[in-house]
């Protein structure tokens, strides 16, 4: 067995469920371990850092022989929750793939570059030029992993091990969190003339906000990317049949573009407010940001982009630019001054009831990454 998917199925065996999502979530301590240990027997020296408690980051430096440029690699340990997934930790190959929870997103090109850095610790290092391989945690709720990373490291390039099908991905969309509240008044259930519902208070906003997407997916898109989007995420009110609900709160998320406003959504929201209020002067709502990520854009010609799509070509595969639409840690890095390109194998399943990395696209990452390394350090 390749020592890449002897790995990725250690990582795949450990639950690291990022108790931000679901509460009671083992979260990184355990996969922080594992990581910390591989890095160490590749000869890397090893830095294990808590950024809170009980949510570790990895970071492990293989150094040059002489001062040069610095390329990171970088990946998240975290997962979203198991759902319904039947033995979500228990690693199975079938086809050509390896399926289990994190397996696509994104344990596989964790794998992938923590064996691309053994291989070149191996096979002597650097001459010139040094290598980060960061592993952190929370990136599926607020990355305070990366945000702490980029604090405490910097440089030149970096490559983002998400999922990308082996494809440069130069671009990827933001997205924002909006809470709605409408409020109403408590009354019996059969004296409408005390009452006022908040939740067909709420339903007004929905419709809006229904026409908003709407207007969103229609307009002209982002070359990779495509349009932005809204849709609604969790709802809830009221408090027993006979009585009228005083409140209702709605959560959304805004998937945003390059050149798109952090407040987009909100912004979209407080207008939706505004014309409700103007029409019904008992209509009583109000809407807050709950978070935001950035979207993010690298030119297409920045050198880590061009030493990507080098080796790719040389490798035969396709090399044409492409956008993801989920949001990745590149987008805190670049803030950093650290520009990032995103990179990973081929899978499915994001999110999802069965969820597998293709294990030859994990090897070809993997000897990507040992080149790249080579040709830009």
């Amino acid at each position: 067995m390749d020592p890449v998917v002897r790995l990725l199925r250690d990582l795949v065996a450990i639950d690291s469920v990022n108790p931000s999502l679901v509460p009671g979530g083992s979260g990184e301590v355990e996969i922080a371990e594992r990581i910390a240990a591989a890095l160490r027997v590749a000869g890397l020296d090893v830095q294990v850092t808590e950024v809170e408690t009980g949510r570790p980051n990895v970071v492990g430096l293989l150094e040059g022989r002489a001062p040069g440029l610095t390329l990171m690699f970088c990946g998240h340990m975290d997962t979203v929750g198991v759902g319904e997934m039947k033995a979500p930790f228990d690693p199975i190959e079938r086809g050509g793939r390896l399926y289990g929870r994190g397996a696509q997103d994104m344990k596989g090109g964790l794998a992938a570059m923590i064996d691309a850095a053994a291989r070149l610790a191996v096979g002597g290092g650097f001459g010139i030029g040094n290598l980060l391989v960061a592993a952190v945690s929370d990136e599926e709720y607020a990355s305070l992993g990366a945000d702490a990373l980029a604090k405490e490291y910097t440089a030149e390039g970096a490559v983002v091990t998400e999922p990308t099908d082996l494809t440069v991905a130069t671009a990827h969309k933001g997205f924002e969190w909006v809470e709605v509240e409408t409020r109403g008044r408590a009354a019996h259930g059969s004296r409408p003339d005390e009452g006022r519902d908040a939740i067909l208070s709420m339903g007004r906003i929905l419709g809006r906000l229904e026409a908003t997407n709407t207007r969103l997916v229609a307009k002209p898109g982002h070359p990779l990317l495509g349009t932005a989007s809204l849709h609604t995420s969790t709802i809830g009110g009221g408090r027993e049949f006979s009585v009228y609900p005083d409140s209702c709160r709605l959560q959304f998320e805004r998937r945003t573009l390059i050149g798109e406003p952090l407040d987009v959504g909100l912004a979209e929201v407080q207008t939706v407010l505004s014309e409700l209020g103007r029409e019904d002067e008992e209509f009583e709502a109000s809407a807050r940001q709950l978070f935001s990520r950035p979207p993010y854009e690298i030119r297409s010609d920045h050198p880590i982009c061009q030493a990507l799509v080098k080796v790719l070509r040389e490798r035969g595969h396709g090399v044409e630019p492409t956008g993801m639409s989920f949001w990745t840690d590149a987008a805190i890095l670049a803030q950093a001054g650290i520009p990032a390109v995103v990179f990973g194998p081929c899978g499915s399943g994001l999110h999802s009831r069965e969820e597998f990395v293709e294990l030859d696209s994990l090897l070809t990452c993997r000897n990507v990454l040992v080149d790249l390394a080579r040709n830009f350090c």
